[in-house]
């Protein structure tokens, strides 16, 4: 783990901490990235509620609720699959906040219309603020794309607090 990330995500931590906010992730595409940076950090679990790591269609529909229909429609890397997890998520959670990740890291299953590096991430407070952002890191090998896309859902944690 990169030291600005690790850096990120004990401020993060402490200013969650002094606010009395718990958060959860739903991990698509990082695969646990974001809840491993919370915990890398002492005192995480006064904070970090849960992380759902839902890489399938299928887990996505049956442990956040994002209907099938939906991920059929517009795929799973998409915005509206991105808000569908992070509303799910704050549901199936006691969080106040909440941060959602699905893309595509590469090397395989880009496309023209989807390419390598494309990232959507939604972000959730409990009775607040919806954010919703699309990164487009390009085809810059997987492990990249996936520490950029947990550093930059971070941040939306971040803006939420």
């Amino acid at each position: 783990m990169s030291t600005s990330i690790y850096e990120t995500a004990e401020t993060l931590l402490q200013q969650s901490k002094d606010a009395g906010i718990t958060i959860a992730t739903a991990e698509s595409c990082t695969g646990g990235l974001i809840a491993a940076a919370l915990t890398s950090v002492s005192g995480a679990s006064l904070v970090l509620e849960c992380g759902f790591v839902t890489y399938s269609n299928e887990s996505k529909t049956e442990m956040l609720g994002v209907p099938a229909a939906l991920i059929a429609s517009k795929g799973a890397v998409s915005a509206e699959v991105a808000r569908a997890m992070a509303e799910g998520a704050l549901e199936r959670s006691k969080a106040d906040i909440v941060v959602a990740v699905t893309g595509i890291a590469g090397p395989d299953g880009g496309s023209a219309e989807k390419p390598v590096g494309l990232v959507h991430l939604a972000a959730a407070r409990r009775g607040g603020a919806r954010l919703h952002e699309e990164k487009r890191f390009g085809d810059i090998g997987r492990n990249e794309v996936r520490t950029e896309a947990a550093a930059e859902a971070l941040d939306l944690i971040k803006r939420l607090l």
